[in-house]
């Protein structure tokens, strides 16, 4: 068979999986509000860039050059557990708990930290050429995003890039995505610096819903420091989303309302 062939059927199947992941193209996606269902306190002194819940607990990332750490949280009270600070030049990111393992990606060092999830001690360094935003993970694979439309993935114990694809809303890219979380089978993302997450296929990288959380924070709770909306925790055994921003005073448990 002819190499142009190939080449043309490789393009229907990658073409028919993204319309099975997002729909026909030029078909709507569906779009979310949401309706606020617990509150619970949030460290102000938290430039939150990656959370995860697991066994309970909430675990954190910061940034800012001085203030980046990772977190273990109470998250009925916002009680800082068990705390680990990086090194002041580093500016921390997106992290995700792999086994016993916790990693943390950091901002334009190409450097990523492992610790030992009980003890947040440091275990070793990874490093990656893109700069680094969010990052979670589908049971078998790091997923990683770099504030462009780009998702990487990479093996979680040699962390080698082993894949990549490109998020894209009816054939229009999606930029700037940040902190991720893997739900159902699905990534959410923030993405920055609004008031919206996305949600795509991590097979096809086609756009599967949207979330507006416009209005979460209201002015009133808003300080000078209070920053963008950032950070996606999902408890899977209780069906819980839990979502938050830098600097803010409140974590929200939400769910999610379509809209029509």
């Amino acid at each position: 068979m002819p190499r142009y062939v190939y080449y043309v059927l490789i393009m229907l199947f990658v073409t028919t999986l993204a319309g099975i992941a997002g729909g026909k193209p030029g078909e709507k996606v569906p779009l979310y509000s949401y309706k606020i269902v617990n509150i619970y306190p949030h460290d102000t002194g938290a430039f939150t860039q990656g959370l995860v819940y697991a066994d309970g607990v909430l675990y954190e990332g910061t940034g800012q050059k001085g203030e980046s750490s990772i977190r273990k949280v109470d998250i009925k009270t916002g009680t800082v557990l068990q705390f680990h600070q990086l090194p002041s030049q580093y500016f921390g990111e997106g992290v995700a708990v792999y086994g016993d393992r916790i990693v943390q990606l950091t901002w334009q060092s190409n450097t990523g930290f492992i610790y030992d999830r009980n003890s947040f001690l440091p275990m070793e360094q990874f490093y990656y050429a893109s700069e680094g935003w969010g990052l979670t993970h589908d049971g078998e694979r790091l997923i990683m995003s770099d504030g462009t439309s780009m998702i990487y993935f990479l093996d979680p114990l040699t962390f080698e890039e082993i894949g990549s694809l490109k998020v894209q809303d009816d054939g229009k890219p999606v930029e700037h995505l940040n902190e991720l979380e893997f739900i159902n089978g699905e990534v959410y993302a923030n993405v920055w610096p609004g008031d919206s997450i996305v949600i795509f296929s991590p097979q096809s990288g086609a756009v599967t819903g949207w979330i507006d959380l416009s209005g979460l924070l209201n002015s009133r709770e808003r300080q000078a420091r209070t920053d963008v909306l950032n950070g996606i925790a999902y408890d899977a055994e209780n069906r819980r989303l839990f979502v938050t921003g830098k600097y803010w005073p409140k974590l929200f448990e939400i769910e999610l309302v379509r809209k029509d």
